[in-house]
């Protein structure tokens, strides 16, 4: 099992603070013989709708130098764990969980806001100071 991310319990709390129970710390899924593990789970039921929705979060801080470099790791991570969670479990919906400074710099870039687009990454903004989600984007 990977190391848990810098701001881990940053988005766990944000989520919290949100009404969001946390399922899985991590969730595991095992798939056609490969296990991964995303960073959590979690649940909220929608009253007026009186079902539940699921998802998935990964979190990544972006601290290596090379944030392009990392990006390209992430969203093969990502791609990975949302290929196994539609197999597994496709009630489950897949978020990448990243910093408002992340987000303000990196992801505001053209290229990185056309890679999003093309491979329907959904995104939790978060603030890390605060410990807010700031952001959903679906």
């Amino acid at each position: 099992m990977a190391a848990k991310d810098t701001f881990h319990e940053t988005v766990k709390l944000a989520l919290e603070k949100e009404g969001w129970s946390i399922t899985n710390d991590p969730l595991y899924i095992n798939f056609a013989e490969v296990e991964f593990y995303i960073d959590l789970g979690a649940e909220i039921l929608l009253a007026a709708e009186k079902n539940e929705e699921k998802i998935a979060v990964e979190i990544k801080s972006f601290l290596n130098p090379s944030r392009i470099s990392e990006f390209h790791t992430v969203l093969g991570q990502f791609l990975n764990y949302r290929l196994a969670l539609k197999a597994e479990d496709p009630e489950i919906v897949l978020y990448l969980a990243i910093s408002i400074e992340i987000y303000d710099t990196f992801f505001a870039r053209r290229f990185v806001q056309m890679v999003i687009q093309e491979y329907q990454v959904k995104l939790i903004v978060f603030d890390p100071v605060n410990e807010e989600i700031v952001q959903w984007q679906k």
